[in-house]
């Protein structure tokens, strides 16, 4: 795979001081989960099936999802709000718990028909060694209930961030879109799945190059890649896609053109969250008055940082300004 060809917004310009940063205020809208991890130590397999017996001995509970990132808008300075929908079960209640140890001022939708989706993963000698997902979908009278909650809290926030994992939470985003564009609040979605239609009106969106794939199929070369981006940009009326590229860094594409941003050299302990954390970046910046493609590059450094952290994790701004 060839590396990308341009390099335009590769500079960092000064970050906000933090008093800017914390009077920018992000809605998080999206789908959030419970990150369960249990730590244990493998001495042996266990006699009833070729797998190893995990004797757990320290437990860890994390916001996982949509709450990732307000948590992560909270880490790097700016404030959030986070609405979303959960069950009236164990998990949400420690959803809550959690959140309001992280000062994340939030608007729950409750269903009790809901199972708050739960991660719980494995860990044995730092590896995770099996992953368990509890969860189902959400009743559509709650979700539409979101929306009225959704247009109460717009004008008191300056960006609004869509986390879609694609578990039911947003049946009513273009609707959301409308609402906000309407309001003059710039719109940022992490997306999921192969409808990207609906995202249509918003401001930016940042899939990985796997869920740019699904949509566009396989590209040559970084003209192709740029046709692609582009014509999906126009087709959808978006101000900008930022594609996530891994290990090869961000490339931005707006109507200037393309603007890649390379990988910052770090060693990578775990990718899970880094979506989280780069749109994040990305919202809290905006949110503060910078430049798209200005916020792209620190988006990108906040990125380096949190791959080095194990499992969903979040950057403070200090960390993240040094």
């Amino acid at each position: 795979m060839t590396a990308p060809a341009r390099a335009t917004a590769a500079a960092r310009l000064p970050l906000p001081a933090r008093e800017r940063l914390a009077r920018a205020r992000v809605l998080v809208v999206g789908d959030v989960m419970l990150d369960r991890y249990w730590f244990g130590a493998v001495d042996r397999i266990s006699p009833e099936a070729p797998v190893p017996v995990v004797r757990v001995t320290r437990e860890e509970d994390r916001l996982g999802g949509a709450a990732n990132v307000a948590v992560n808008v909270q880490s790097l300075g700016a404030q959030a709000t986070l609405l979303t929908v959960v069950g009236e079960d164990e998990a949400a209640r420690r959803l809550e718990q959690l959140l309001a140890e992280r000062q994340v001022a939030t608007a729950l939708g409750r269903d009790p028909q809901l199972k708050t989706i739960v991660k719980l993963r494995v860990i044995g000698r730092s590896q995770q060694l099996i992953r368990i997902d509890f969860e189902n979908t959400p009743d559509h009278e709650v979700l539409a209930q979101m929306v009225n909650d959704f247009a109460a809290a717009l004008p008191a926030h300056d960006a609004v961030v869509f986390s879609d994992y694609g578990k039911g939470g947003l049946a009513h985003i273009p609707r959301m879109i409308e609402l906000a564009r309407a309001a003059g609040k710039p719109v940022l979605i992490d997306p999921k799945g192969t409808d990207y239609a609906r995202y249509a009106g918003a401001t930016a969106l940042t899939p990985n190059r796997g869920e740019l794939a699904l949509i566009t199929g396989p590209w040559k070369g970084e003209a192709q890649l740029a046709t692609l981006a582009q014509a999906m940009r126009r087709e959808l009326g978006l101000d900008a896609l930022l594609l996530t590229r891994s290990e090869e860094g961000m490339t931005l594409f707006d109507a200037d053109g393309s603007h890649h941003v390379a990988a910052e050299a770090r060693e990578v302990f775990d990718v899970t969250g880094a979506g989280d954390t780069v749109i994040a970046a990305l919202a809290a910046l905006v949110a503060a008055g910078v430049p798209l493609a200005q916020a792209v590059p620190w988006a990108n450094h906040a990125a380096s940082l949190v791959v080095a952290k194990f499992g969903t994790a979040s950057v403070g701004y200090d960390e993240w300004a040094a």
